[in-house]
């Protein structure tokens, strides 16, 4: 039996669902190999309770982490702290798995891309959505050339309720949080560019939200480098659930991401009962699966047996479109994104 240890650096809320899946993670690798865990966080008191319940190890601080023995680790951390965790995984010669994005803006993330390009370092940035079945099954579609040539995309991410206010004074911005995502997905799913985007945005929820610099609703119309046109839609409010979906529309045919019995949405027309689910209510019940399946692929990187699913490169062109995203709706005007 190989046993793989992970070194988990927060265990906030995303660090306790990676924390969780371990478990998952194990049933999913080959029978010959385990995953163990170590973890810690700024706030002592609760990561020993979190390691007590998951069966884990608490470390006092992540120097201590690095020197314990780990063989991948894992950042679930503050945006504001990715670079320098980054880099401190790099220096100690192992994989590192860091929650997107690399930095609170691509401005701090080129130079942690040089970085990793400098010490031969690996670094897998989580993007879950790349894991998730209906989107690789688009993918596939796409690649198959099955819907023929794409005339529209139209990306949805609505979250039931918007997290909480101090969370958004800091988060760069809807587009940047949030709709990263799907223009992450977008062009993975494509191969394309994303060159230019348009956007608005609005504000009838929280005025708090708009107090801090941000919108609770907004809107891009981005262009890819062949022409195609397409929408990525956000808000704050969809108190029909968490919604979730990418419509792929073709010469050939169409397909639709994220149209299941747990849709959040309802049928206008009579004698129509789809969806008939309880929609989902979070990011973390929508993706439980691909989390699970992207924590997986991570094992298989640190064992040198796939390539790296989605690297800061990728992580960082997504964010120059969100950044491109953020200054089309402070200026209202279409902006050009950085190649």
């Amino acid at each position: 039996m190989k046993t793989i240890t992970l070194g988990l650096v927060g265990v906030g809320r995303i660090g306790v669902m990676h924390a969780n899946n371990i478990a998952a993670v194990n049933v999913l690798l080959s029978p010959d190999v385990r995953v163990e865990l170590k973890l810690t966080d700024v706030a002592a008191d609760h990561a020993r309770s979190v390691a007590d319940g998951l069966g884990a190890e608490f470390v006092p601080s992540v120097p201590e982490l690095l020197a314990a023995g780990i063989d991948g680790l894992l950042i679930a951390t503050g945006t504001a702290t990715h670079p320098e965790l980054i880099k401190a995984g790099v220096d100690a010669g192992i994989p590192v798995f860091c929650e997107k994005p690399v930095g609170v803006n691509v401005a701090e993330s080129l130079p942690v891309l040089d970085y990793i390009r400098e010490h031969g370092g690996t670094v897998q940035i989580g993007h879950q959505r790349r894991f998730d079945a209906g989107y690789q099954v688009a993918k596939r579609a796409y690649d198959a050339g099955e819907l023929g040539w794409i005339h529209s995309l139209r990306a949805i991410t609505g979250d039931m309720t918007p997290p909480p206010v101090e969370f958004l004074a800091t988060s760069g911005g809807l587009f940047r949080d949030c709709s990263v995502h799907d223009f992450d997905v977008l062009r993975w799913i494509t191969g394309r560019e994303i060159t230019e985007v348009y956007s608005k945005g609005s504000n009838n929820g929280d005025p708090a939200i708009g107090e801090v610099g941000d919108v609770d609703t907004a809107l891009a119309v981005i262009t890819f480098d062949d022409g195609t046109v397409g929408t990525v839609s956000a808000t704050r409010y969809n108190g029909a659930g968490h919604d979730v979906r990418l419509e792929i529309q073709g010469s050939k045919g169409s397909v639709m991401v994220g149209l299941d019995e747990q849709a959040a949405l309802r049928s206008a027309e009579a004698g129509i009962t789809f969806p008939s689910g309880t929609a989902h209510q979070t990011f973390a019940e929508r993706f439980e699966a691909a989390y699970v399946s992207e924590l997986a692929a991570f094992v298989e990187l640190i064992q040198g047996l796939r390539p790296n699913p989605c690297t800061p490169e990728d992580a960082v062109a997504a964010s120059k479109v969100a950044d491109a995203a953020q200054e089309s709706l402070l200026t209202g005007a279409p902006v050009r994104v950085a190649p």
